[in-house]
């Protein structure tokens, strides 16, 4: 196995994977925060710990997505370069690759809006939430620039990446909007009043309605993305990129059973009569569904890291 050749390189793969999945967990907390949580909230107690919470969760994610994000930069210039993993992590190198190409002005892009995002999250004031908001959402969607759309041409290629982008936005909004919605659910298990479980109830149907959104735009963008990196049934079967993207679409159906479980079955019990056993139970299985999603999410990550390395099955029919 050649990892900084022509070969299947895994250190690109692995960073790849966690770059998106700690990207996607920043702007889903964030976006649970600015458009779910806060609007449903109006009790202190569970705004309070929500608001902590998702600080929490959101200053994780951007740590690991600006880690990540510097260990890709060197992967990517070590495979660029075609020089020695010594010779290519030098200055020079890495200026080069920083200032000369398109994946380098667009890591410097996503750090100018990184920093953005930090300075929100720090400073905390009500003017702060949606330019933090924004600067979460730029942050994710210009991942899109660094991948197979951003080297699509023409008219082609301005569809490609706008679907990439909307596709990245999707996912992130629904997968890592799931982790501050399972800690709020653990939570609410812990203090099973009204109060908690009318707040987590309001919470959840909005969530689900944002996940409904993310879930068509997912679609619309990914046959989108699948016409023009794949653009037929038999390249979807016969080439290594279009099995591996029939393995992330089987990975998404079943997330998609779970999340329509969540939102048609449990829900919908979370209104009956407060502690009862049922209103309990849905709690639980609503956390346990919840987490075994963001498993799946983290499973998808994984796969799209390695289809990016890939050249797409156009490239072979």
């Amino acid at each position: 196995m050649d990892w900084f050749g022509a070969g299947v390189n895994v250190p690109l793969i692995a960073v790849r994977a966690i770059h998106f999945g700690a990207t996607a967990l920043t702007a889903g907390t964030v976006v649970f925060r600015t458009v779910v949580a806060k609007p449903a909230l109006d009790a202190e107690p569970a705004a309070k710990l929500v608001r902590t919470q998702t600080l929490r969760v959101a200053w994780i994610g951007l740590a690991v997505t600006a880690l990540s994000g510097v260990v890709w930069l060197l992967l990517q210039t070590v495979s660029m370069s075609g020089l020695p993993a010594g010779e290519a992590m030098t200055g020079r190198v890495l200026w080069t690759v920083l200032d000369q190409t398109q994946f380098g002005l667009v890591e410097q892009i996503r750090s100018l809006l990184a920093i953005v995002l930090a300075v929100c999250l720090a400073i905390q004031r009500p003017w702060t939430d949606w330019l933090g908001f924004a600067a979460a959402l730029g942050l994710t969607a210009a991942i899109a620039w660094t991948g197979h759309a951003g080297s699509t041409l023409g008219a082609i290629g301005d569809l490609h990446v706008t679907a990439d982008a909307l596709h990245l936005l999707a996912a992130a909004a629904w997968i890592g909007g799931l982790v501050p919605l399972v800690l709020l659910l653990a939570a609410v298990r812990r203090h099973p009043t009204v109060e908690w479980t009318s707040q987590a109830r309001d919470v959840t149907r909005r969530f689900s309605t944002l996940g409904t959104v993310s879930v068509a735009t997912l679609m619309a963008s990914g046959i989108v993305n699948a016409w023009i990196l794949v653009g037929s049934v038999h390249g979807l079967l016969v080439t290594e990129y279009g099995r591996l993207l029939m393995l992330k679409l089987g990975v998404f159906a079943i997330m998609l059973v779970f999340a329509a479980m969540n939102r048609f079955w449990l829900t919908p019990r979370l209104a009956l009569s407060a502690a009862s056993g049922a209103q309990l139970d849905a709690l639980r299985q609503l956390t346990r569904n919840s987490t075994i999603e963001i498993g799946l999410g983290l499973a998808i990550f994984a796969i799209v890291g390695m289809l990016g390395t890939l050249h797409p099955a156009t490239h072979f029919l």
